[in-house]
């Protein structure tokens, strides 16, 4: 399975001032598998330490940060002796002893030949407990579910993925029938790796839904075991709600919905866990399409997302059949897995995630992107229809430049907004966001 955070990992180890790297991520989203994948492909020799229940490391790091003498109780642990040439140190579950998350910092400073790269379930959550962090002393990078262009990879679809990165829309729309089939089998199965391979392996989507549904058990599960016991029924409502509040017209997340009366501090908690476990994502309005964009925010408004579309899918209990046959029944819910599927393709590029609402009126803008110094307002349509009324209102309200409609319709250029296909949004940001040119314009009237 092809994961794009591997460039990003070789981009890491070239770097001159490399630091020791954490990599950031929700359970079962791949941290453990992508790590000895890149010490197998990048690095001649890779020493893998597991913290978990490792009461020997334990009592290493318990002792002081003398790094020589760290070093060599790794090289017992492993039963490799090593050097820092050419060798890739993994750290796995290292919440479990906070002190070796600490001693990061010193392997920087008194050994940075040394490369080093750590990860965790539920790290997030570990350091808002105060574990103590090497601030300033480590490089982080983030792991999503794979994306709709790694599900392209995995399905054996490398020219469909080649294609798309070339940036010729002209091309891009004469096989579109192709990349919505995918896209919709996408919705379906979703990112989570074990939920992919299952796809590929078995071509059978009921096999797929089981492995989404345990994943979901899985979850709901370490609520019981990690999250404060006062805590964890409130956020087992949030996570419980999200399809519903997805569902709605106005998708605005509201405390009402959890329960009658509920308000904002009874649940802030909860919300803010399953945050830093990376089990959802939080999409902020904003009141005016300004730069830079967390200027304007509204601290009280806001919609939450899960981190996969297929989970999200498994959670609604949408049927393959409404999926993939555009069934009438699946119209309400089918706008909540388009703009989940949006948001977590603009989380997995980096981008923040924001939203516009006028106070006091019913227009609003799906998605708000900074990209490269610009503000690009993000229309999302489920299937072809092509009105945008509130994206041309806030277009003309606030002289912008650049406005994108994402929808099943092919890419075109109009005078005022670029239709963007869904399955290709995130390659278009990149490409804004990295300044490149288009290959091909190509226009339409609508």
């Amino acid at each position: 399975m092809e994961r794009l955070l591997l460039e990003q990992l070789q981009k890491w180890k070239n770097k001159r001032n490399r630091k020791p790297l954490i990599i950031r991520g929700a359970r079962q989203v791949g941290k453990t598998w992508i790590m000895k994948e890149f010490g197998k492909r990048c690095f001649e020799n890779t020493v893998y330490i597991n913290f978990d229940n490792n009461e020997h490391m334990k009592n290493v790091f318990e002792l002081d940060y003398d790094i020589g003498r760290i070093l060599s109780a790794l090289r017992v642990e492993s039963g490799k002796a090593f050097g820092a040439e050419n060798t890739l140190l993994i750290f796995d579950e290292v919440q479990e002893v906070p002190k070796a998350l600490a001693a990061l910092k010193y392997f920087y400073e008194e050994a940075p030949e040394y490369a080093i790269v750590a990860a965790g379930s539920l790290l997030g959550v570990a350091l808002h407990q105060g574990t103590s962090f090497p601030v300033g002393k480590v490089d982080f990078l983030n792991l999503y579910p794979l994306n709709y262009k790694e599900f392209l990879l995995a399905a054996g679809e490398k020219e469909l993925v080649s294609l798309l990165e070339s940036g010729d829309y002209g091309m891009v729309n004469a096989f579109s029938g192709k990349y919505i089939d995918l896209l919709r089998k996408y919705y379906y199965v979703g990112g989570m790796p074990e939920a992919v391979l299952a796809y590929i392996e078995t071509d059978d989507l009921a096999e797929v839904r089981d492995v989404q549904k345990q994943l979901l058990l899985y979850y709901s599960n370490d609520f019981s075991k990690h999250a404060p016991k006062e805590t964890v029924p409130r956020i087992q409502m949030v996570w419980d709600s999200i399809p519903m509040q997805l569902a709605k017209e106005n998708k605005k997340f509201i405390y009402g919905a959890l329960r009658e009366g509920a308000r904002a501090k009874e649940f802030e908690m909860a919300i803010q866990w399953l945050l830093d476990c990376g089990l959802i994502h939080k999409s902020r309005r904003i009141e005016k399409p300004g730069m830079p964009l967390i200027s304007y925010l509204d601290m009280s408004a806001f919609k939450i997302y899960m981190l996969d579309v297929g989970l999200l899918a498994a959670k609604g209990d949408i049927a393959a059949v409404t999926l993939l046959e555009k069934n009438v029944i699946f119209t309400e819910f089918k706008g909540a897995l388009t703009e989940q599927f949006v948001a977590q393709e603009l989380a997995a590029a980096g981008i923040e995630l924001y939203y516009y609402s006028a106070p006091g009126s019913s227009g609003e803008v799906d998605f708000v992107a900074q990209v490269e110094g610009k503000v690009i307002p993000l229309e999302v349509k489920a299937e072809e229809n092509l009105q945008a009324k509130s994206l041309k209102a806030l277009v003309t309200k606030y002289g912008l430049t650049d406005a994108v409609r994402t929808s099943m319709s092919n890419y075109r250029e109009q005078d005022w907004m670029v239709n963007v296909p869904l399955f290709a949004v995130s390659e278009y940001l990149g490409r804004k966001q990295n300044g490149e040119k288009i290959a091909e314009n190509v226009t339409g009237n609508n």
